[in-house]
């Protein structure tokens, strides 16, 4: 019996070994280079208040701004408006009480198909176009590939990531602005501030499915088996970046859908950068795009992909990247 025993397990050492590999070299000979930064020639402007055209500045130019705030945003018309009123009301009142402070928020609208655009153009006449600007893609390119073209856009010292449907109080920025202090002396300029609901897991996991659940850890262990140490919450969409942690990640970006804050996070560790996890306040708002299993078995296979291709050689992660 324990001859037969040693034979099945040797047998499925060397079957996994021999998946793996197969896995491997799928991986590598399947893996495209990083998507191109190129953009079309309609995504180079946006419409002033005045509803006239206006080239967009680069993330290459020096910051004239304290904070960008982008906003992805596909077919959001509905929830768009609750997050921007929230948003603005507390931008507009720190500049009040401080009119040092600049800013400037940068909706972009990934493809949508309903009026998200048009929704997010009349703030831009209520503020401003130098406060608030709307870039609308030609196509849709996934959460990730919109908030770097948004990022790209940008004018801020500082870049908030921040979600369309307003889950996280936009107030909490003032504690990913004292994560972010905390890191200091941050090296070459760069470092990320992650908003955190690990700290409301429990209570989540009670208004949750057993099978939720069970896809919540599993994605939880492979983000830490496979790419991002450290980290319990790596899809928070609320993150605050300083322009050179911005530049430097999003330059190297592959992954544009939902693991992209996953591959982020993997890059700044490769390249050192300190991050912060901080609590936030957040509430579940409906209207997710995120399907639970299919969304869920997405993520979980580029999460592997990621590991792979960088193992692998397939993807290199370069000190700069020409930004077009």
């Amino acid at each position: 019996m324990a001859p037969l025993l040693l034979q099945l397990a040797v047998l499925g050492a060397a079957l996994a070994a021999v998946a793996l590999i197969l896995i491997s070299f799928v991986a590598f000979i399947t893996a495209t280079e990083m998507p191109h930064l190129h953009r079309h020639e309609d995504e180079k402007f946006f419409l002033n208040a005045r509803v006239q055209r206006e080239a967009l500045p680069s993330i290459r130019d020096s910051p004239t701004k304290q904070l960008s705030v982008v906003v992805p945003s596909y077919n959001e018309e509905k929830r768009l408006p609750v997050m921007m009123d929230e948003a603005l009301g507390y931008l507009e009142e720190r500049q009040k009480q401080d009119p040092t402070f600049t800013y400037e928020v940068i909706v972009v609208d990934d493809g949508s198909k309903d009026e998200t655009s048009k929704v997010a153009f009349k703030y831009c006449q209520k503020y401003g176009s130098d406060k608030v600007r709307v870039i609308t893609l030609v196509k849709n390119r996934g959460k990730g590939g919109a908030i770097r073209m948004g990022v790209f856009s940008s004018r801020g010292e500082k870049i908030l990531m921040a979600d369309a449907d307003g889950a996280t109080k936009f107030p909490d920025i003032e504690k990913l602005e004292k994560g972010l202090n905390d890191l200091q002396p941050w090296p070459d300029q760069m470092a990320i501030a992650c908003g955190s609901r690990a700290h409301l897991e429990k209570q989540s996991i009670a208004q949750r499915s057993y099978f939720r659940t069970l896809l919540m850890y599993g994605f939880h262990f492979l983000v830490w088996f496979l790419c991002v140490k450290g980290i319990r919450d790596t899809q928070c969409g609320f993150k605050l970046l300083t322009r050179e942690a911005a530049s430097r990640t999003f330059s190297s970006l592959h992954i544009e859908r939902w693991a992209f804050d996953v591959e982020l996070l993997y890059i700044a560790q490769f390249f050192k950068i300190p991050i912060a996890e901080i609590a936030v306040n957040w509430t579940e708002i409906e209207g997710s795009k995120l399907v639970p299993f299919w969304s869920w078995l997405q993520m979980g296979k580029d999460l592997l992909l990621i590991r792979l291709r960088y193992l692998t050689g397939a993807w290199r992660l370069e000190q700069t990247r020409k930004v077009n």
